[in-house]
């Protein structure tokens, strides 16, 4: 098959033919029709982002594919399903604290590089191997949609951080990062799932204005410029309601101070999910006031990636067209132009841009 191989940090992609995955028990072979390319996965491929990430390698998190053969385990799979690959790959051996690895992007511990040292490769491939319970159907789409089904491997993680907070329809919420791709990807979600109205604080008065034109009046943005005390005061002062879950999804370049001023505008009794990148790179820490959690009775948790069962539920909601995924302006690459691609999503990077691979 071919495949785009990151030979080392900071080479380009080459393209070249390479074995096909061969599968055993456990495992299921995916004829990879496209796979996102994320906006800073040339920050993953130069080494800037740091990630654990063995080279010579396959990059490529997630696809959506179909099924060109199952173990002899498989019980309902059958070759030409229509799947998500989910790049959350876990072990199983340790069920209430798994070890996990981000197939073709990252590992998280010792665990998880060894995990990873199996599976290894990712999606920037004609085909990819991937565990069993990682093949997720969604059953029969267009061929010509698998583009802009990518952006599922988005939604998923802004999916997970909402059901880890156990958001409820006509809960107001607040989303700290709202005018990035996962945040924004959150908004989107949020009003799917029936949130009385959204909150999306920032600076950039044109995504903030897009996000009300996009959504209506559910979405109230509200720009940012005080800092700290400030900025939580206007979010306080713009929700109709008390706020009743913030999540977070900065990046790495935005100050702590950011993310505190929005994890304080919540409500008594509010909760807070960790997502995004902040301290990931150095700088302040979140410091959060002790009696304020204490007397308030706030939540706060982080959550990575998310939970395998949560997948049905977001496909659901895009079946039953409460999500529209034409939200999504779609650019698709032949994967011998993997390296040109890589710069496209860095270069459109922002909400409702998806840059995709076509193996």
């Amino acid at each position: 098959m071919q495949a785009a191989i990151l030979p080392a940090f900071g080479s380009p992609l080459i393209i070249e033919e390479v074995a096909d995955p061969v599968i055993g028990t456990g495992e299921v072979l995916v004829d990879v029709v496209a796979a996102p390319v994320l906006s800073y996965t040339g920050e993953v491929l130069s080494g800037a982002r740091r990630y654990l990430l063995p080279t010579p390698v396959v990059p490529g998190a997630g696809a959506i594919g179909r099924v060109r053969a199952v173990g002899p385990d498989a019980t309902r799979l059958q070759p030409g399903d229509w799947v998500f690959c989910d790049p959350t790959v876990r072990s199983r051996d340790g069920a209430s604290t798994p070890d996990i690895t981000l197939q073709g992007a990252s590992a998280r511990g010792e665990g998880g590089q060894k995990l990873q040292r199996y599976f290894r490769d990712g999606t920037f491939a004609q085909q990819v191997r991937v565990p069993t319970e990682n093949a997720a159907p969604i059953g029969a789409i267009d061929p010509a949609d698998a583009g802009r089904w990518c952006v599922i491997g988005t939604l998923l993680i802004a999916y997970g951080g909402l059901r880890a907070m156990g958001f409820r329809p006509g809960e107001t919420l607040l989303v700290s990062g709202a005018t990035g791709n996962f945040g924004s990807a959150t908004v989107a979600l949020a009003l799917a799932m029936g949130a009385r109205c959204v909150i999306a604080p920032g600076r950039n008065t044109a995504v903030l204005d897009d996000l009300r034109h996009r959504f209506g009046e559910r979405l109230i943005p509200v720009l940012m410029t005080g800092g700290g005390d400030a900025d939580t005061t206007a979010m306080r002062a713009a929700a109709p309601c008390p706020i009743d879950a913030v999540q977070d999804f900065l990046p790495p370049s935005a100050d702590a101070s950011v993310a505190r001023a929005a994890i304080m505008s919540l409500r008594q009794g509010g909760r807070a999910v960790l997502m995004g990148g902040v301290g990931m790179l150095g700088g302040e820490d979140l410091s959060l006031p002790y009696p304020w959690i204490m007397r308030n009775l706030i939540t706060v948790r982080g959550q990575w990636m998310y939970e395998t069962a949560v997948i049905p539920g977001l496909v659901n909601l895009i079946r039953s067209g409460l999500l529209d995924l034409d939200q999504w302006a779609v650019t698709a690459f032949p994967l011998a132009e993997a390296n040109q691609a890589v710069v496209h999503a860095a270069d459109n990077a922002g909400p409702f841009k998806l840059t995709v691979l076509e193996p």
